[in-house]
C-alpha cells in the first residue's frame, strides 16, 4: 500500500537528489503495510513529483533521531529542533529508492483530489504511479 505525503518543495528536492535520506514526522501513519510514499510538493509546486519507498521508520526521542540521522538529515540542526519542539518523541522515514516522476501531476486536475495536510492513504495503488 502506497501513502500521499505532503513535503515541502525544498525538502522534496534534496530527496529526489539523494541529500536527504530521512523524512521527518511528528506523526506517521498506522498501517504497517505501507512500503512506499507518493511525495506530493506543496506550495508553491502543488504538484506530485515522485515517489520512494520505505527502508524503515525510526521512532525515538528528537535528541536520539538526530544523533542517529544528522549526517542525510537534509535539514539544518536548529530546523530539526524547533520542528521537534516540546516533543517526547519523533519519527524518521528512511528512504530507501527514489523514483521521480517524468511528469508531475496535479491532484485537482487528474484525480479531483484535495492535497492532504499530512498523509493520504492511497487504497488504488496504480492511482499515481508513472
Amino acid at each position: 500500500m502506497k501513502v500521499l505525503l505532503s513535503i515541502k518543495p525544498e525538502f522534496a528536492e534534496r530527496i529526489f537528489e539523494g541529500s536527504k535520506k530521512y523524512e521527518f514526522r511528528k506523526a506517521v501513519f498506522k498501517n504497517s503495510d505501507i512500503k512506499t510514499i507518493v511525495v506530493y510538493a506543496s506550495s508553491p509546486t502543488q504538484r506530485v513529483i515522485g515517489e520512494f519507498e520505505i527502508e524503515t521508520i525510526i521512532s525515538d526521542s528528537p535528541e536520539k533521531l538526530w544523533n542517529e540521522t544528522k549526517e542525510f538529515a537534509g535539514v539544518e540542526e536548529h530546523f530539526f529542533y524547533e520542528y521537534f519542539a516540546d516533543r517526547e518523541m519523533g519519527f524518521a522515514i528512511k528512504i530507501k529508492k527514489t523514483k521521480k516522476y517524468k511528469e508531475t501531476l496535479c491532484l485537482r486536475e487528474h484525480f479531483n483530489l484535495t492535497p492532504p495536510q499530512s498523509f493520504l492513504y492511497l487504497r488504488n495503488e496504480n492511482l499515481l504511479s508513472q
